[in-house]
């Protein structure tokens, strides 16, 4: 048979978890043809996979592409890290249904949550009105693949308008929300995301819409999905209900549907709540409820250098943060002054409480762009870990580093996902989902996009806290079959040609840096990857070696109940 590609001499690992082996993968026609040592074959493309993996297509599980999409159908940056289907319409927020003259409106909510500027989303010529029509337009031209949830935010201004923001819905209203929810789901919606979170506010400071909805009104929504007997509920702030009244687990067990939300972490300010979670999620599912919380490989937190660092608060640091840059060096190189900054922040002595800080924020904040080459030891090396292996106090390892660089030595404040031990019982807990991505929104800020990537680089490769099989499975086929893209997440035979091409030895995020590629003059923080060879969407390759090939293969994901009729 003539192939339309050919990946040789790759280690396959398929996505099931089982143990990988070494052959090659054929496709033909946009789907996989057959695995195995396949010599002699012919073959449109070949590409040499030569000490690579050759696994399935990433799914990006949790994205705010809505609007980024229409201009940019790759939805960068996530393909560049193998991602080849991501999810969009999530935590309540999405652009359609849409009535005329309310575009506005509804870009609002998804732009101050998801802080991307109102600006660019202005720029998107809102040809739709309902959902199918969304997804419709959607479907015209796609680099990747595009799977959508639908809004309830959205979907309660179309219905309510501004009273969305304000009081509960009619007994007619739930209805109209109701005939929408099934109206997108025969369209192939793969389900709907609601939301809890108390932080979702609008520019006036007022929840949006989803927030303002009871119970009943969720538990309406999501019984449409119980009565068409597919599609998933997503859950922003599912976290805190879950905790606080097991709202997640409720929704599922009454609908009968997968549920997941936002999400399992470890935070250094709330050190025990993960373990807390996790045993109600234990409870549930033992109980045969699918109530799974979403969890990260991404460090949360931020970004800072001395040049301009307001995370240090104590009675001799905040000054010293407000002086000039001369200063502050004159003040990092003085002994007595670091003897009271060791006081104040290691020792946490005298009259220091009130520091904004985790007492051992040193073990929490990594080097993760020293500036000098003789330093580049250091990259993602904690503070404690520096100082340990140069012998060193904390202070005065932190500060000779930063006085060496001039201030600008890139520090990384992670707040959570920090801890081995914590993160190795989470990234391998079986009732979470790895993903969480959150692509396309805080496009000035930190993207998450290289989750995939940190996972195997960083997790895998340098921690080891799983086998690549396992984090495979979990990147691939774990998330598919949770949002029923059913005929993805595997090499198998008769499957779909969605397939990530990467280097095990380097694969690894790489340093972030900014562009100004979107409309409007727009700018964002790009986050590309190292060692991801190829991209294969539909069996096409839309990535290689990091450049865009130019095709775009891409489609919308439709639902089971969409692709059965």
């Amino acid at each position: 048979m003539a192939y339309d590609l050919l990946l040789k001499n790759g280690r396959v690992i398929d996505g099931s978890g089982m143990p990988s082996f070494f052959g090659d993968v054929a496709v033909k026609n946009g789907k996989i043809a057959e695995i195995g040592k396949l010599d002699g074959s012919a073959a449109t493309r070949v590409v040499d996979a030569e000490g690579m993996v050759i696994s399935p297509g990433f799914v990006d599980n949790h994205c705010h592409y809505d609007a980024q999409v229409f201009w940019d159908p790759l939805c960068s940056f996530s393909c560049y890290h193998g991602a080849t289907t991501v999810i969009i319409g999530n935590c309540s927020l999405a652009l359609a249904p849409v009535r005329p003259g309310s575009a506005d409106r509804v870009a609002e909510f998804l732009s101050y949550v998801e802080a991307i500027p109102m600006d660019v989303l202005r720029t998107l010529d809102f040809s739709w009105e309902t959902i199918p029509e969304y997804m419709d337009a959607l479907d015209q031209r796609l680099g990747v693949n595009v799977g959508n949830l639908i809004g309830h935010s959205a979907v309660r201004h179309y219905v309510m308008g501004d009273d969305s923001q304000g009081r509960e819905p009619t007994e007619k209203e739930i209805k109209a929300m109701q005939d929408i929810v099934r109206e997108a789901i025969s369209a192939g919606a793969l389900g709907l995301s609601v939301s809890q979170n108390k932080g979702h506010t609008d520019p006036q400071g007022v929840l949006v819409p989803a927030v303002w909805a009871n119970e009943d009104e969720i538990f309406a929504l999501g019984d449409v999905l119980r009565e068409m007997g597919t599609g998933i509920i997503q859950g922003g702030g599912g976290r805190a209900a879950e905790i606080d009244n097991r709202l997640m687990s409720r929704l599922s067990q009454t609908t009968g549907r997968q549920v997941v939300y936002n999400n399992l972490s470890q935070n250094v300010r709330r050190p025990d709540e993960w373990k807390e979670l996790m045993a109600i999620i234990d409870e549930t599912a033992e109980a045969g409820i699918r109530a799974y919380p979403l969890c990260s490989p991404n460090f949360s937190g931020s970004n800072f250098t001395m040049e301009n660092a307001q995370v240090f608060r104590t009675p001799t640091w905040d000054p010293i943060l407000r002086s000039s840059e001369e200063d502050k060096l004159r003040a990092y190189s003085d002994p007595e002054v670091r003897k009271k900054l060791h006081d104040e922040a290691v020792d946490c002595t005298g009259a220091t409480a009130a520091i904004n800080l985790a007492r051992n924020w040193y073990e929490h904040m990594f080097v993760a762009g020293p500036v000098l080459d003789k330093n580049q030891w250091m990259r993602d090396k904690s503070l404690s870990e520096v100082a340990q292996t140069q012998g060193k106090g904390i202070i005065d390892a932190f500060l000779d580093l930063v006085v060496e660089e001039n201030l600008r030595t890139v520090i990384r404040h992670a707040t959570g996902n920090s801890d081995k031990a914590a993160m190795t019982q989470i990234l391998n807990y079986p009732n979470a989902i790895v993903g969480l991505s959150d692509g396309g929104a805080h496009v000035q800020f930190h993207g998450g996009y290289g989750y995939s990537t940190n996972l195997l680089g960083y997790w895998v490769r340098e921690q080891q806290v799983m086998s690549l099989e396992k984090a495979v499975r979990r990147l691939t086929f774990e998330s598919a079959s949770t949002f029923g893209i059913y005929d993805r997440g595997l090499l198998r035979p008769g499957m779909v040609a969605d397939i990530t091409v990467f280097d095990p030895d380097t694969v690894r995020t790489l340093p972030e840096d900014v562009v100004h590629d979107f409309p409007a003059g727009g700018w964002r923080v790009r986050e590309l990857s190292e060692g991801i060879k190829c991209t294969v969407v539909n069996g096409e390759v839309l990535i290689e070696d990091g450049q865009h090939t130019g095709a775009l293969p891409g489609r919308v994901m439709r639902n089971a109940l969409y692709n059965s009729r």
